[in-house]
């Protein structure tokens, strides 16, 4: 994957990806900035803003910018994450000046007019109260907030209804002018597009993008704890999470090897423990999210009532014996396999790529050749997964149950289980 990569005067870096023999580009502009970086009574601010800067410009309305993307065939979204905002559309090669001149528009100009903000309220609001209607999407929001208490890091990425509902124009206006700015913010392309024509589009539209030095973040320290919601529906979902790792950490390949190996595929253990032979589930995986200060590994099964007091005790086991038993070559190889290849499958389409490279800018301010990566995965060894997991298993859990949940093991039971 050759890439190259330009920065600007005021510190805003540009990264291209050439893939000459494609008819189309991806591009986008990041910004390392999400919930994650707001304050209590700013909570949902970030996501909200992700969804206003599609209303209207002083030189183009919502509708505008909307047709001036499909009418030229393309397409394009954004997204908001705990601590990062993206915009991104995908192009024609001959249509990727115009991409980039309304991604460009909206970031850095986007008016919030107030007739569209009272309208898109109330659509953010249908948003929250969509995830709070799917018991499998809440019960991470309820983790995280057990994992990270009384921290911006623990709330939700869409924030309540009602701080929603307050936002002003003036308060997206401060939001922005405080987290968006140049050193903060990549512009990547990924496909049929040469690095000085990008880099020329870029400049006329960021040149004078300000600097901002004094950005400030929220303590990240990971907590633990219980909570559960009984609902009236038929089955209980179950989250454990424990203290993971952040992007930098040294142990970040071998924590993602481990989850492999723990609940990443069919051929998991706990997927074949839980549910292949004892058909406790129909879905259970484990995860590993990594975070710029800490991280939240976790593990999720939907059961119902009847199997919860078995799951629990099962999922404990699992976890114990990787913790303290020597995984096999087969499973570490298979592990890493799986891993590569998904790597490299990503890294096949252009959307992946400029996401990617955006993100590697924006955590570690360099680009991870492809041979390192692949390196630091094959020199993961068992003993390494097995000190990684006796790390990560001896946090104190975060436990989370929604559903029918009657009669569940309690979180001291939980814990005494766990114990080695």
């Amino acid at each position: 994957m050759q890439t190259e990569i330009t920065t600007l005067a005021n510190g805003l870096r540009i990264i291209t990806s050439a893939r000459e023999n494609t008819h189309t580009v991806s591009l986008g502009i990041w910004v390392k900035s999400g919930a994650a970086c707001e304050r209590p009574e700013e909570n949902g601010i970030s996501h909200f803003l992700e969804h206003m800067v599609f209303k209207g410009t002083p030189t183009r309305t919502s509708l505008q910018i909307d047709e001036e993307i499909e009418d030229a065939g393309g397409q394009t979204n954004a997204y908001t994450s705990r601590e990062f905002t993206a915009f991104y559309a995908k192009m024609l090669k001959e249509d990727a000046e115009l991409a980039l001149d309304v991604l460009s528009d909206i970031y850095l100009n986007a008016s919030f007019p107030e007739t569209e903000m009272a309208k898109e309220k109330e659509v953010v609001v249908q948003e929250i109260k969509q995830t709070i209607d799917t018991p499998d999407d809440i019960i991470f929001d309820y983790l995280q907030e057990q994992a990270f208490p009384g921290q911006a890091l623990g709330r939700t990425i869409l924030g309540p209804a009602e701080k929603v509902r307050a936002f002003s124009p003036d308060d997206l206006k401060t939001y922005r002018q405080n987290h968006y700015a140049a050193e903060n913010t990549v512009v990547c392309a990924v496909g049929n597009i040469k690095h000085e024509t990008f880099v020329n589009m870029v400049k006329q539209r960021f040149a004078t993008f300000r600097p901002h030095k004094n950005f400030t973040t929220d303590t990240q320290t990971y907590g633990g704890g219980f909570f559960a919601e009984k609902r009236d529906i038929e089955q209980a979902h179950v989250l454990l999470g424990f203290q993971g790792l952040k992007y930098t950490d040294a142990d970040y390949y071998p924590c993602t090897v481990m989850s492999t190996i723990l609940g990443g595929g069919s051929t998991s253990r706990l997927f074949q423990e839980i549910r292949e032979k004892r058909g406790l589930v129909y879905t259970t995986y484990s995860f590993s999210n990594s975070h710029s200060g800490t991280g939240l590994f976790g593990i999720y099964a939907g059961t119902t009532n009847r199997e919860l007091q078995t799951l629990i005790p099962v999922v404990c086991d699992e976890i114990k014996k990787i913790c303290d038993h020597k995984v096999s070559d087969k499973e570490l190889r298979r592990a890493k396999t799986q891993l590569k290849a998904s790597m490299l499958m990503s890294l096949e389409s252009s959307s992946s790529t400029s996401e990617i490279l955006a993100r590697q800018m924006l955590i570690f301010d360099r680009i991870i050749p492809v041979e390192e990566m692949v390196e630091r995965i094959e020199n993961v060894s068992a003993e390494d997964i097995r000190r990684i997991a006796g790390t990560i298993f001896s946090t104190t859990p975060a436990y989370t149950l929604v559903g029918d949940i009657d009669g569940h093991p309690d979180y001291e039971t939980l814990k005494r289980d766990l114990r080695r």
